[in-house]
C-alpha cells in the first residue's frame, strides 16, 4: 500500500490534478479521475491486447526451419505433416540450404545442420548420428551376378555421393579427407580386392544417388539417416553387413535467447521424439 500511495502522489504531482480522495480504508476517484477513466481504460485494454497478440504470435503463426537439401527430401518431408497436425496454429516454412544461418539477419527460427557440432554462440543439440553402408535395389540380390560378397560389386555400377566434396570444395582434401569415407575406404575395410573403387558416376546432392540406387542403376554408398525410410519400405536393401561410422552428425541449432519461445520449444520436442523413433537399419533378409 505504501508503494502504491507514493505512485499515486507522484502521478498527481506530475499532472497537477487531484485524482483520488483519501479515505480511511482506501481511495476514491475525484470527478477529474472519473472523467479520465474511460479513455485510460481503453488505452490499457489496447496495451493488454497488443501484448496478448505478441504472446499469441510466439505460440502460433509461422515457424521458419532451414535444413540441408537431402535431409529435407529423404527424412523431414515425410514427417513434417505430423507436426502440422499436432500444432495446427503453427505454419512451418521449410527451406533447403547448405550455408550457415545468421539468425540476426536471416528469416530463420531454427536450423538443422550436418557437422561436428561446433557452432559457437548457438544452442546445439545432437539430433542423430549416422553410419555409412552400401544399399541397392532388391533386384540386384538376384540375377546373373547376385551380390553375395563384396567382390561381387565388380559386376555392378558403383554410385558415388559427391555432395560432401561439392559442399567443401578445395577444403575437402586438406581438412575433411577421411571424415566422409568413399568407396575406396569401404572396399578396403571389406577386404574386396577385385573392385575398381573409382568406377561409376558421381552425383550431388545425396538424394540423387539414393534415387539412382532405388531405380536399380547401381549400388550406392549411403548414409543411414537418409536411407532409413527406403529400407523400411523395401525399395532399398543392405546387401552387406559392414558399415562405417561417421564423425559428422545432424544437429538442431537455434539462438540461446530463443530457447523458451513456444514455437521453438514445440518443434524441438517434436523432432527430438521423431529422431528417437529411428530404428537401426538391418541387413537384408535375403542375405
Amino acid at each position: 500500500p505504501a508503494a502504491i500511495s507514493h505512485q499515486v502522489k507522484a502521478l498527481e504531482e506530475y499532472l497537477g490534478i487531484q485524482l483520488f480522495r483519501r479515505l480511511t480504508r482506501g481511495l476514491l476517484l475525484t470527478d477529474a479521475g472519473q472523467a479520465a477513466l474511460p479513455g485510460l481504460r481503453d488505452g490499457f485494454d489496447g496495451l493488454a491486447a497488443a501484448v496478448a497478440r505478441l504472446r499469441g504470435a510466439e505460440e502460433s503463426g509461422v515457424l521458419n526451419v532451414s535444413s540441408l537439401h537431402s535431409f529435407v527430401a529423404k527424412w523431414l518431408i515425410h514427417r513434417i505433416d505430423q507436426f502440422s497436425r499436432d500444432h495446427p496454429d503453427i505454419d512451418v516454412r521449410v527451406s533447403a540450404s547448405t550455408g550457415l544461418v545468421d539468425f540476426a539477419r536471416d528469416d530463420v527460427d531454427l536450423t538443422i545442420r550436418y557437422g561436428r557440432g561446433d557452432y559457437p554462440g548457438l544452442r546445439v543439440e545432437l539430433l542423430m548420428n549416422e553410419e555409412l553402408f552400401p544399399v541397392c535395389s532388391p533386384k540386384l540380390l538376384e540375377g546373373a551376378n547376385p551380390l553375395k560378397t563384396a567382390d561381387d560389386l565388380r559386376h555392378h555400377t558403383l554410385l558415388h555421393d559427391d555432395s560432401f566434396k561439392q559442399l567443401y570444395h578445395e577444403q575437402f582434401e586438406k581438412t575433411f579427407h577421411g571424415v566422409f569415407p568413399d568407396w575406396r575406404v569401404w572396399l578396403d575395410a571389406a577386404g574386396a580386392r577385385h573392385v575398381d573403387p573409382s568406377h561409376g558416376p558421381a552425383m550431388s546432392p545425396s538424394y540423387m544417388v539414393i534415387q539412382a540406387a532405388i531405380e536399380g542403376q547401381g549400388v550406392a554408398l549411403a548414409r543411414s539417416v537418409l536411407v532409413g525410410d527406403d529400407l523400411a519400405a523395401g525399395v532399398l536393401v543392405r546387401p552387406f553387413e559392414l558399415s562405417l561410422p561417421l564423425d559428422f552428425a545432424y544437429y538442431l541449432l537455434y539462438p540461446e535467447t530463443a530457447a523458451e519461445r513456444p514455437k521453438i520449444a514445440a518443434f524441438r520436442a517434436w523432432i527430438m521424439e521423431e529422431a528417437g523413433k529411428r530404428q537401426e537399419p538391418t541387413l537384408s533378409a535375403a542375405q
